[in-house]
C-alpha cells in the first residue's frame, strides 16, 4: 500500500537527456495542486485513506450534496475527487495542498489511469488471435474457432476470449522512475508511458517495493 500520492493531468510525451547523455522517453504530468478534502480513519471508517480534489470547478456546476461536501471541508470546489488508500502512518490535514514536490527525482512511482477506448473490436485485434488459412477453399480466415463443446459443458464458460469492448478500462503501470521535477510549472517527468489519453487524469503514488533488476 502506498504512503503518498496525488492526482495529475497527462500533458503528453517528450524526450530528455540525462547527465550521462542518455536519451529517455518521458511522460509529462501536471502534478496537482491537489487539496485534501477528507480523511478516512481505520477506527471510524474501517480503512485509512485521503480524499483529494483536483481541477477547479464552478459551484453552479455542482449538485447540492457535492457543494455541501466541499463547504463542510472548507475548501473550494473541484472537478475531480478521488480517494487514495494509504498506510496508517501517513499524516495529512484537511485543506492541505499537495504539489509536485511530494516526489523527487529518482523515486519509483505507480501510475493508474483509464486506457483509451477503442470501441467494439474483434478477437484478432482484442486478443491477438492468429488467422486461419486463406487457401484451399477455407472459410475460416477470421473466425474465432470453437468456443466450447456441445455435450460438456453445454454452455460457454465465463471469460471466454471473444469480440467485445477494447480499452476504456483502468490500468496501472508500475515502477516508473521520476526523471525530473519542475517545481516552477508543477510538472513531473516520468520515464516511460502511462495509460490514458492527453489531458486525462491519472493517479500517481509511490511504488510499494523497488523493482528487481533496476537501479
Amino acid at each position: 500500500m502506498a504512503t503518498k500520492g496525488l492526482l495529475a493531468k497527462k500533458i503528453g510525451m517528450t524526450q530528455v537527456f540525462t547527465d550521462k547523455g542518455e536519451l529517455l522517453p518521458v511522460t509529462v504530468l501536471e502534478a496537482g495542486p491537489c487539496v485534501v478534502i477528507a480523511l478516512r480513519a481505520i477506527q471510524k471508517d474501517g480503512y485509512g485513506a485521503v480524499q483529494l480534489g483536483f481541477g477547479e470547478a464552478k459551484e453552479k456546476q455542482l449538485n447540492k450534496p457535492a457543494a455541501g461536501h466541499f463547504k463542510k471541508a472548507g475548501v473550494a470546489a473541484h472537478r475531480h475527487v478521488r480517494e487514495i488508500r494509504l498506510k496508517a502512518d501517513a499524516s495529512y490535514e484537511i485543506g492541505q495542498a499537495l504539489r509536485a514536490d511530494l516526489f523527487s527525482a529518482g523515486e519509483w512511482v505507480d501510475v493508474t489511469g483509464t486506457t483509451k477506448g477503442k470501441g467494439f473490436s474483434g478477437q484478432h485485434k482484442r486478443h491477438h488471435f492468429g488467422r486461419g488459412p486463406v487457401t484451399h477453399g477455407s472459410h475460416n480466415i477470421k473466425q474465432p474457432g470453437s468456443i466450447g463443446s456441445s455435450s460438456t459443458p453445454s454452455r460457454v464458460y465465463k471469460g471466454m476470449r471473444m469480440a467485445g469492448q477494447l480499452g476504456n478500462s483502468q490500468r496501472t503501470t508500475k515502477h516508473l522512475k521520476v526523471v525530473r521535477v519542475d517545481l516552477d510549472r508543477n510538472l513531473l517527468l516520468v520515464n516511460g508511458d502511462v495509460p490514458g489519453h492527453k489531458n486525462s487524469v491519472v493517479l500517481v503514488s509511490d511504488s510499494t517495493r523497488q523493482p528487481k533488476g533496476k537501479k
